[in-house]
């Protein structure tokens, strides 16, 4: 079987506001890359104020509407998207490996894991379920119900442009919102696709809208009071800004920042399966992930076994364009980010890290003008150096040595990020002791990418997540609704009289 057709549009990007595509009232724009050739493919274009105030606008007139269409209808859209995101689920991958650089495999697999959000948010009916307290006190029942707060909005990170926005919209739009998503400028064409989706399964128009845009967009949906609650998915200094400011504007806030994924490997893990664990998670989609696997926490006599055949799978990686199905790895997404990259690794042989895998100056033959780099290995790293403090977000793996469990888990456990972990074992007990105990929103135990499946929910600790709520699943559900609860009695059990004391059950 031959590769799958690329995605080639060249047209400019707008928005989509009010159920059609529109160029906005602006000027500005900024090119789309081909990572794979660092060719322009497109220009995109970044909205303005007055572009994020129609967005919303479109979405406060829609919503009256849309909150009072029985859930159960509103599930009936979800059901004709899903049909149509399945239908055109490579065409999205597509979308992502022409603009992201991420092979053509791991992209479908993002589309899939988006769709499943999309299959939880169809049993919006039952999830909307409140509950029912009949006498609560004499004569009086007592009932929660679960209602939309308004226009809610997403902000949403480059490296998954389509399944991010989709662990937010799917589930805010069945609980009766209306959406307003900014996705990032560096790929933006696959929300358009999806909003176009979105209008061919019967979604009324304003419902969903796009705005592209960067920092300008961001700060207009901060500051337009008929936003109620924002959610974002992106680094920690401004996850940190994004969850103040919404704060301070009143706002419901669901921010989640940045990562420094550790994988602990005991001697007794099977080292077979490590390697291929060490290997997809640090390197899978050039490491853009913020699940990636950045730091190996190598116990014991570990490293001396499994390091060289680490040495030997990084320098084997498969590292090409993303359309060639034999791909293991594709580009960087921008020259800038390859750059900053290659500092990071210049960093660490600078403050005395072991270089065993150096990935800068990767060349791809027939793609030269690419934003290519190569997997890297590092040895001897520690914990005062940069490149363990802070999140590479690209393909750079640090290995760390420690004698025993304890120490391991105390680095897990100080480090200022608590996103994902991972722990390779046979030991029951260490096993259950490691999930316990350390520090972090969501853990792995034998497993390298804990990404939880939709009906559980997203989110990290610490520096990783600002706000109450994690992503998607039932606490998704909360976060874009808001709990009423009414208590009811019948002129004939209610007795007469005034009482001046607090109500108790009687």
């Amino acid at each position: 079987m031959g590769a799958p057709e690329a995605f080639t549009a060249t047209s400019t990007v707008g928005h989509f506001i009010g159920g059609k595509a529109v160029a906005g009232t602006g000027s500005r724009s900024q090119p789309v890359f081909n990572p794979a050739t660092g060719a322009v493919a497109r220009e995109v274009m970044l909205g303005e104020t007055a572009d994020v105030d129609a967005a919303v606008a479109a979405a406060k007139a829609a919503f009256p509407k849309w909150a009072d269409t029985p859930p159960i209808r509103r599930a009936r859209v979800m059901f004709k998207f899903l049909d149509l995101l399945n239908q055109h689920r490579d065409t999205l991958a597509a979308m992502i490996t022409a603009e992201h650089g991420k092979v053509f495999t791991d992209a479908q697999g993002e589309v899939t894991r988006g769709i499943e959000i999309v299959e939880f948010a169809c049993g919006i009916p039952q999830l909307l379920k409140g509950d029912y307290t009949e006498q609560v006190s004499t004569g009086i029942d007592n009932w929660t119900m679960r209602q939309p707060l308004g226009v809610v909005a997403g902000v949403t990170p480059f490296n998954f442009p389509c399944m991010v926005p989709m662990w937010m919209f799917p589930v805010a739009i069945a609980a009766g919102n209306t959406f307003v998503l900014k996705p990032s400028p560096l790929d933006p064409s696959p929300s358009l696709f999806m909003a176009e989706l979105l209008k061919q399964a019967g979604l009324p128009d304003g419902v969903f809208n796009v705005v592209q845009g960067d920092k300008v967009a961001v700060d207009a949906l901060l500051a337009n009071p008929d936003v109620k609650a924002i959610s974002f998915v992106g680094s920690t200094p401004v996850a940190h800004h994004i969850a103040q400011e919404a704060a301070r504007q009143g706002k419901r806030v669901q921010a989640l920042g940045g990562a420094k994924n550790h994988m602990v490997v005991m001697p007794d893990a099977d080292l077979d399966q490590v390697v291929d664990a060490l290997m997809g998670s640090a390197f899978g989609s050039a490491g853009e992930r913020c699940m990636a696997i950045s730091v190996g926490v190598l116990v014991g006599d570990v490293a001396d076994k499994i390091l060289p055949r680490l040495v030997e799978r990084t320098r084997a990686l498969k590292v090409k364009n993303g359309m060639e199905l034999d791909a293991e790895m594709g580009p960087i997404v921008t020259q800038a980010a390859r750059e900053r990259i290659a500092g990071y690794i210049a960093s660490g042989v600078e403050q005395g890290a072991k270089l065993l895998v150096d990935g800068r100056g990767h060349v791809v033959p027939g793609y030269d003008g690419g934003f290519w780099i190569g997997g890297t290995l590092f040895d001897h790293v520690t914990p005062d150096m940069r490149i363990y403090q802070e999140e590479i977000f690209g393909p750079v793996l640090s290995c760390v040595r420690v004698p025993d469990f304890a120490a391991a888990l105390d680095m897990v456990n100080t480090h200022a990020y608590g996103n994902g972990v991972a722990c390779f074992t046979r030991d029951g007990h260490v096993a259950r002791e490691f999930g316990r105990r350390v520090q972090a929103g969501m853990v792995g135990i034998n497993v390298p990418i804990p990404v939880p499946m939709a009906w559980h929910g997203f989110g990290g600790w610490k520096a990783s997540l600002f706000g109450d709520m994690h992503a998607y699943g039932e606490e998704g559900v909360r976060f874009y609704t808001k709990q009423k609860s009414i208590m009811q009695r019948w002129p004939e059990s209610t007795p007469k009289g005034a009482e001046f004391v607090m109500p108790t059950a009687k």
